[in-house]
């Protein structure tokens, strides 16, 4: 039985590639290997196939930023807890036929992952779980194909309704495309038809004759700045991501960070 380091050293020759800047695809399936050493001399791995073998960790990817896809079906994998988190540029993942368990924990791997398109975990225990296939698809929303099946919009709806409830409850009360009941009864009170309205109102009564029960204004400025303040409030919001930390920190560390603090400003 090859070791690892045999197993990638001939991968190496058979392609003439001498410099470990230049890989960006290693092969590795079928070899029988029961360990794989840490791959950190691959900085510019993208694609990984380490599939048929009987690797129980995977633990050999500690700088491999770059990894887009990755192929660990086929082998004996328990736990991957701590293993795939920093990997955010994966988009394709397959775990098939291994033996994950404890299905939050393999999904809180994937939160970080918002380029995650296909991902397969079937013939796992995890797969045998209620409501398996739901609960994968709210952990990660951005997934389109999940154990080989399209990720359907009905299926998106359900999930976000079981696990959102809160969220859903608010959407369906809001008013947004229903029809319009006709005016605001603040501008027109009555259903029959309005009576035009002079051009010109008299100089005791100006702009008061629009608003319903508006009172009388001794001047044209009172009147402006009394309207003024019943318009409504406009809010500018950004962020201030000084307290962020950099995508290669957060890689890193499992520790919490602070979320960037929101500046606004209202003005009427």
């Amino acid at each position: 039985m090859a070791s690892s380091e045999e197993a990638i050293e001939l991968a190496l020759q058979r392609r003439g590639i001498k410099k470990d800047k230049d890989i960006e695809e290693l092969y590795l399936s079928n070899r029988g290997l029961v360990e794989v050493i840490d791959l950190k001399r691959f900085r510019y791995l993208k694609k990984l196939w380490a599939n048929g073998n009987k690797l129980h960790r995977v633990n050999f990817l500690s700088v491999n930023f770059r990894l887009s896809e990755l192929h660990l079906h086929d082998n004996q994998i328990s736990d991957v807890s701590g293993c795939l988190r920093h990997l955010t540029c994966l988009t394709v993942v397959t775990l098939h036929n291994n033996q994950l368990t404890k299905l939050d924990k393999v999904m809180k791997e994937f939160d970080r992952m918002n380029s995650l398109s296909v991902l397969n975990l079937f013939d796992n225990p995890i797969a045998q779980e209620p409501e398996y296939r739901l609960f994968v698809i709210n952990s990660i929303p951005s997934l389109t194909l999940l154990d080989r099946s399209e990720v359907s919009k009905s299926e998106r709806d359900i999930s976000r309704r079981i696990y959102h409830q809160v969220e859903e409850k608010i959407k369906d009360k809001v008013a947004f495309g229903r029809a319009s009941q006709g005016p605001p009864l603040l501008y027109f009170p009555s259903t029959s038809p309005r009576k035009s309205i002079p051009t010109r109102p008299g100089t005791g009564e100006i702009a008061n004759n629009f608003l319903k029960n508006s009172p009388s204004f001794a001047t044209p400025e009172e009147a402006v700045n009394t309207r003024r303040l019943k318009k409504s409030l406009t809010m500018y919001s950004n962020f201030d991501w000084g307290r962020v930390p950099r995508i290669q920190d957060r890689r890193r560390s499992e520790g919490q960070f602070g979320s960037p603090r929101i500046i606004t400003q209202v003005y009427r």
